[in-house]
């Protein structure tokens, strides 16, 4: 999947549209440190009051929320072994094929049972399970949540799952106005936090209106950290990258070829060149959407277009093989430049931290004055630190 997909089918989550169609909704409560299900409930989504559909599908548009390989990642299954029953690829596969709603049910038990076998969770969760359909035209409307029966339409249908944490709701002071006195409050039905989603995922993946079933979009409670256990042993996927790392991956390689020291112009001139694959990417017609990848010769082009000396095609390969063991591994460029136009870029020391922006930063050099160590930072408009006005000192000659 790529960021249009997600945001296409993330935004038809919203009540009265004929884009995207829940059919049934399957609710389990798993109290804390078991290994069972305390109570599950499986309705059709229609005969949920509108207050409580509105708030699963603000759930369900959460699961989908953040940014590829660092909160939403693409897992591809692993092989399933001879004589298996409880692969979740197949258990998704029958249950979206299930005539039934009864077979739809046990399918996602088995899953759900597979959620608290190998793990302990701090609180109750309550994960929930929802089948149904998304539509997609391929003609653009100004009223995006309805379709005309002449329009071509693509036709997905789809599993999602989310898993919330309940919490107890704090004891407050209120005031009784049959009574005319103050109480104290004390509620003890846990709350569901249907707001923050711990995890999720979405089956099957799809990409440019094509299923693709060996696929599912996993969501991970928190940036760069998914739960490699529950993508292992829930989802029986393969091991994933995050962008933080494949970035980690490429300092490394770079580390390896160059040495750890390089001044602030070459650094620069290694995301501008990175940035300029994204640039050119992204202003081409193809509606494929190929995300930009590094190999060895590009890593290769890339540093010696940044002004590096005695770069070689053994070099990088060498420093491939030396930190990934592997000289056909490819880099996503937009891990190492997610966003050239904010401040991504951190500098830091034990005075300060300073962030600021990829394309600014041949404007700062490591200098040394009167044997110390410096940062300067080269500036155009005057300097403001609470409101003062830096008064400019002459210090270097």
């Amino acid at each position: 999947m790529n960021k249009k997909d997600i945001a296409d089918i993330r935004k038809r989550f919203k009540l009265d549209t004929e884009l995207l169609k829940i059919t049934d909704i399957y609710n389990v409560y798993i109290q804390q440190e078991s290994s069972e299900i305390y109570h599950e409930e499986i309705r059709a989504f229609s005969l949920l009051d509108r207050e409580q559909q509105e708030l699963f599908l603000a759930n369900f548009k959460k699961v989908l929320g953040g940014k590829l390989d660092i909160k939403l990642f693409e897992v591809k299954f692993q092989p399933q072994e001879e004589g298996q029953t409880d692969h979740t690829q197949h258990l998704l596969y029958e249950g979206l094929e299930a005539g039934q709603v009864t077979d739809w049910k046990e399918n996602m038990q088995k899953i759900a049972l597979k959620m608290v076998q190998d793990a302990q969770h701090e609180k109750d969760i309550v994960v929930t399970f929802i089948r149904g359909t998304y539509f997609k035209t391929t003609k653009r409307k100004s009223d995006e949540s309805e379709m005309d029966f002449r329009d071509e339409t693509y036709t997905t249908p789809f599993i999602l799952s989310s898993m919330n944490q309940t919490e107890l709701p704090k004891s407050s002071l209120v005031f009784d106005f049959v009574e005319k006195e103050f109480k104290s409050n004390v509620l003890v039905d846990p709350v569901i936090k249907l707001s923050s989603p711990i995890g999720g995922f979405l089956f099957p993946s799809f990409t440019d209106n094509t299923a693709d079933i060996n696929r599912v979009l996993y969501a991970a409670s928190k940036a760069n950290k998914p739960d490699f256990q529950f993508i292992e042993t829930v989802l029986n996927g393969d091991e994933i990258i995050t962008a933080e790392e494949d970035k980690a991956v490429f300092e490394e390689i770079v580390k390896a070829v160059i040495g750890d020291e390089v001044n602030s112009r070459t650094l620069a001139g290694v995301y501008d060149e990175i940035n300029q694959m994204l640039l050119i990417e992204a202003e081409s017609d193809d509606e494929d959407e190929e995300i930009p990848m590094m190999d060895v010769r590009e890593v290769e082009r890339v540093l010696k277009a940044s002004g590096m000396k005695d770069i070689s095609t053994e070099k990088v390969e060498r420093a491939f093989q030396q930190v990934v063991e592997d000289k056909t591994y490819e880099i996503k460029a937009s891990h190492i430049v997610p966003s050239y136009t904010s401040k991504s870029i951190k500098i830091s020391t034990k005075v300060a931290d300073i962030a600021i922006n990829p394309q600014d930063l041949r404007y700062v050099k490591q200098v040394n004055y009167n044997g110390k160590r410096c940062i300067l930072i080269e500036v155009e408009e005057d300097t403001i630190i609470e409101g003062f006005k830096l008064i400019s000192e002459e210090l270097l000659e």
